[in-house]
């Protein structure tokens, strides 16, 4: 196939709605209306939970299994505005994870309350003076606005920016038989569309969960996992499985050759074990495997709830990419092997 004729698969039709629309974290309600709108679409009814989840309620085959819960999260790495100075200038800091070298110098879209605020320039200084390593507080923000007109259009403290539609991609690379996807940020627009994908063959009657099941798409995962915790201690799942991509660190050994990933432990816990076997059975039987990984640093949605109590079985579970958090880079079809996986995994009865 040519790069052209891969632009009308499925994953990248709903990865390019999402990537139109600035996710930061507690700023969800954009994308979350995005979300709705192709939920309704499929015939769906979803849910927004009182802190702002999006959720869809599956029933499954054996009613008397319990609730398990399969989870994207809405938001994604961003920037703060901490403080406005007397000439427009801003002030920024970062919202999750986000270091000035992964975004750099250029155009970004401050999110006021105006849909219509012209885009400002991330600038770090001048190349022909003496510095140091650019940090945040060296950043700054040109917006040519003055700070009165800032807040006539809902700029101020505490507001967020991400970068424009129009820098985030996709792109496809490599050989066009096997093609490379690279974006702003999958993490995690790929657990997201793959969750899309999941719902719309459930919705065509080609699957039936074993288990009831909710389908949630959360808020504020970067920082916090805010949402997860508070859908886990309010439905009371017994299982939750985060979607969400594996980053290939140095003290791992993941290869991008399109496998998902499992994760048996990251920094808050160790995983269910029961639930690593049968995603790698469920993988095998999709015509792939299972790569397996520990991550020393990060954590996800399932592991904070599992930390505090929200569900007694979580899994981590999705995609490997290369770089993290910034523009990231996957095979292709390693969203469809994720999806096949979970396509025989929800049918499969669970230890």
């Amino acid at each position: 196939m040519s790069y052209e004729q891969w632009q009308a698969h499925p994953f990248l039709i709903h990865l390019r709605d999402l990537l139109q629309t600035g996710s930061p974290p507690g700023h969800e309600f954009r994308m979350a209306k995005v979300i709705r709108e192709k939920l309704i679409g499929m015939g769906y009814q979803p849910q927004t939970d009182p802190a702002g989840n999006i959720l869809v309620r599956i029933p499954g085959s054996d009613a008397q299994a319990g609730l398990m819960v399969i989870a994207a999260h809405m938001d994604e790495i961003a920037l703060v505005v901490t403080r406005i100075e007397n000439d427009g200038t801003l002030r920024i800091d970062r919202s999750g994870k986000l270091d000035p070298e992964k975004i750099g110098e250029g155009p970004i879209d401050i999110i006021g309350d105006d849909d219509s605020l012209p885009p400002a320039i991330l600038s770090f200084g001048s190349g022909h003076a003496a510095r140091g390593p650019v940090t945040w507080p060296s950043v700054k923000v040109l917006t040519g606005l003055t700070p009165e007109q800032l807040e006539k259009r809902g700029v101020r403290v505490g507001s967020t920016a991400t970068p424009p539609a129009w820098r985030r991609g996709p792109v496809l690379l490599g050989s066009s038989d096997n093609p490379l996807v690279a974006a702003w940020t999958f993490d995690d627009r790929g657990g997201m569309v793959t969750l899309l994908r999941l719902l719309e063959r459930i919705q065509s009657g080609g699957l039936k969960p074993t288990r009831p099941m909710i389908a949630a798409f959360t808020i504020h995962e970067e920082g916090g996992c805010h949402g997860a915790k508070a859908l886990c201690h309010r439905e009371q799942p017994e299982i939750f499985i985060a979607l969400d991509g594996t980053p290939m660190t140095p003290d791992t050994s993941l290869k991008l050759d399109g496998r998902p990933c499992v994760w048996s432990k990251d920094a808050l816990t160790n995983y269910d074990p029961r639930l690593i076997r049968q995603l790698a059975h469920a993988a095998k039987q999709a015509g792939t495997s299972i790569q397996h990984v520990v991550m020393q640093g990060p954590y996800s949605d399932a592991s904070s709830v599992y930390n505090v109590g929200g569900a007694p079985r979580v899994a981590t579970f999705g995609h490997v990419r290369e770089n993290s958090h910034g523009f990231e880079v996957a095979p292709l079809k390693a969203f469809d092997l994720a999806l096949e996986t979970l396509s025989v995994f929800i049918q499969t009865p669970i230890e």
